[in-house]
Parts: structure tokens; C-alpha cells; sequence
């Protein structure tokens, strides 16, 4: 299996070889000269299904032990001598495989990871020839050439341990929800719009939290909330409808807190539709010019000044929604993913994505261990999930 698994890694890379490049010290590009992509084989003593995963789904911080570890000090510390991606393969005692991805954001955002992730699997089960994969196109270079901008330095990671859960929101529920923000009967504050299942989640997890830290430290805070937003297909060129790459802008949501209570869920969900259509109007008119100065503005609002990001006086998170994502369909060959993890713990982030069923979507919430021991307890909250 780790065979198969490597040969047909490398017959991917000779497609998708940004993949296995390294970072020129402009910090704007990326050079490829085939160093190729750190493999990590890994043995575990331990049988998957009667030990780990019984154990997982309860304690997701066991899934870190297998995520690719830099061990290279000088590596670690050097964005241009370390590689955009890492790839670990750990093997179970009765057989069972744990397959980890890491890559460096700048170059790859979720969407170029995990369809790489699913062609690869498609070459691994199938056998397809590297040239007959339905990847991406490398058109960005040709949209937006090389030029000297300038960004604010992002946010360190929090001083504070997180702990991770998963839920799963219930989709009968959601579909009652969606009906009541709606209705017009004796609702004056109805919504005017079909809200998404992800503007709906966002708005609940959003409330969640501002409902822990009122509950924590006796106060409402102003909250800003970074809404990654895949920028394919958006834009009004061809090229920059598929492109491999870093293809994705933050967008800065920020609520400010008008007396003690904490908004309703129509509000939360009316401030996320208008910031996000604004955006996407935006993109579908703009040029290139236009939309590498809009990222510069997004980005230095949530660093620049630390008016919002990196401040005690504010909750901050991430919700990012992979829930159109490859990931559920990716066989290598040995059937489909059974528990899937995201991130490695370094920010509060919401993820979202798609069930097994492909009807529900699922919730794995990287928080403050106050805040999701709270959260966990929290009724208002339980009532939108269902025990899985």
C-alpha cells in the first residue's frame, strides 16, 4: 500500500509540480527546480478500528500525532528553504492508513489542497496516466504577474491551548430554520433572501461563541470574523476559473455589540450576505488592478493598526466552509475517508464541511477550552445539532 501510495504521488507531481517547488526569496514566487515533496512513513502499534477511532471522535487531538513534522530546525524557521508541501503515511498494526497533507498556505489555499488530494487518489485507485488528470490550470501568473505590494504581518498564533470538538448540524432543523427566518407571519424582521445552510451555521456558530465569551468574561465584545472566500469562477476572466494556487481572500466581517444581548440569527445572517455579495459584486466588475488593492485593503484591516486582529478586546475566528470541497470522494483504493481533521490547532477556526450522507454538514471547532466547554453545554446551540 505505501508503494502504491508513493508511485502514484510522484506520477501527480510530475503534473502538479508547484507542488514540489520551493519559495524564491522575492517571497512573491515560487521556483521549481524538482526538489520534490518530504514523504514521512510512519508505523503505529495499534489497531485503527478497535482502538483509534473509537478513541478520535472523542479526543481529536490523538489525529495530531500524525500530522507531517518538521524536524529541521533551520527549515522551520526559513519560509524559502521549506518545502509547500509534506506528505505522511502512517500505517496501523492491522493495516488501516492515516494519510496527512500539510501545505504552505501562500502557495496552496483548501480548495488546490484537497482537489490535489482527490486526483492523486484517483491515480492511485484507477491508475490514470499523470496526463489525463482533470487538475487545474496554472493561469494565475498570466492574471496577476509579478508586483511589490505590501502586507501587514499576520496575526501570531494564540497564546492559548485549544481544544478541538466536532458536531454535526441537523439538516431538518436547519430546513425549519430557513422556513421561520422567511415567514412573513408575524415575523417584521423576516429575511428578504433564501439564506445557505453555510450563511445559517455561520451565523449559529458566530452566536455560539459571542454567547460563551459573555458568558466568560461578563461582558459582549466586538467580534471580527475572517470569511475565506474561493475566488474562482468570480472574477471576469476565463483564466480565473480553475487556477492552482493561493486563490482565496479573507473577507473581514465585524459586529459591533449594540446593548447586552447578542444579535438574532437573522442578523448575524444578513451581515454575512452583505458583506460577502458586496465582495463578490466587486470581483465580477473590477480589473486586476482593482482586485489586488481590494485584497491589500481586506488584509491590512483585520493587522493593520491591530484595530481589530491580535487585540483582547476583541473575539476573533475563522469560519471556513470546505463543504463543496473533494474530500469525502477521495478512494485510494482501500475506501472512502472514515474520520477527517483540519487545521493544526493554531487559531479559533470554524470548518465546515460535507457529511458522509453529502446532506448534512458537519462542524469541527478549533476553540478556547472555556469556550467550548461552555459551548458543548450550551442548549441553544445543541438544538441545532444531532448526535452522530
Amino acid at each position: 500500500m505505501v508503494q502504491q501510495l508513493e508511485e502514484s504521488l510522484a506520477r501527480t507531481l510530475t503534473h502538479v509540480y508547484p507542488a514540489a517547488a520551493r519559495f524564491h526569496d522575492n517571497k512573491c514566487s515560487i521556483i521549481c527546480q524538482d526538489q520534490g515533496v518530504p514523504l514521512i512513513k510512519a508505523k503505529v502499534n495499534r489497531r485503527m478500528d478497535e482502538e483509534f477511532l473509537k478513541q478520535a471522535h472523542n479526543n481529536l487531538d490523538l489525529v495530531l500525532h500524525f500530522w507531517p513534522l518538521i524536524n529541521n530546525d533551520v527549515i522551520a524557521n526559513n519560509l524559502f528553504a521549506m518545502p509547500i508541501m509534506f506528505v505522511q503515511i502512517t500505517i496501523f498494526q492491522c493495516g488501516g492508513i492515516a494519510l496527512s497533507v500539510s501545505t504552505a498556505h501562500p502557495a496552496i489555499d483548501g480548495w488546490t489542497n484537497f482537489t490535489f488530494i482527490y486526483e492523486w487518489s484517483k491515480v492511485c485507485k484507477l491508475g490514470i496516466p499523470s496526463e489525463k488528470i482533470n487538475f487545474m490550470s496554472f493561469d494565475l501568473v498570466n492574471i496577476f504577474g509579478p508586483r511589490d505590494i505590501t502586507f501587514s504581518d499576520q496575526a501570531k498564533p494564540l497564546d492559548t491551548k485549544l481544544m478541538a470538538k466536532k458536531f454535526v448540524m441537523d439538516e431538518k432543523v436547519l430546513s425549519k430554520l430557513r422556513d421561520k427566518l422567511t415567514s412573513s407571519n408575524n415575523n417584521s424582521e423576516a429575511l428578504c433572501f433564501k439564506p445557505s445552510r453555510v450563511e445559517m451555521v455561520t451565523a449559529i456558530l458566530w452566536r455560539a461563541q459571542l454567547r460563551a465569551s459573555r458568558a466568560i468574561t461578563g461582558e459582549m465584545k466586538p467580534s471580527v470574523m475572517s470569511f475565506p472566500l474561493n475566488l474562482r469562477g468570480k472574477l471576469k476572466y476565463r483564466e480565473a476559473i480553475n487556477p492552482f494556487g493561493n486563490f482565496i481572500i479573507d473577507i473581514p466581517i465585524t459586529y459591533e455589540p449594540k446593548g447586552t444581548n447578542v444579535m438574532e440569527l437573522q442578523h448575524f445572517i444578513t451581515l454575512i450576505r452583505e458583506e460577502v455579495e458586496k465582495i463578490v459584486d466587486y470581483c465580477g466588475e473590477a480589473s486586476i488592478d482593482e482586485v489586488v488593492e481590494m485584497v491589500g485593503n481586506l488584509y491590512n484591516k483585520c493587522y493593520e493598526g491591530r484595530e481589530w486582529g491580535a487585540n483582547d478586546d476583541v473575539e476573533e475566528f475563522t469560519c471556513s466552509s470546505l463543504t463543496r470541497f473533494h474530500m469525502q470522494e477521495a478512494d485510494f483504493g482501500w475506501g472512502n475517508p472514515n474520520l477527517m481533521h483540519f487545521g493544526s490547532r493554531n487559531n479559533q477556526v470554524f470548518w465546515l464541511y460535507s457529511t458522509q450522507c453529502g446532506n448534512s454538514i458537519g462542524v469541527q471547532m478549533d476553540l478556547k477550552e472555556k469556550y467550548m466547554d461552555f459551548i458543548q453545554h450550551d442548549q441553544e446551540f445543541l438544538a441545532f445539532t444531532k448526535s452522530v
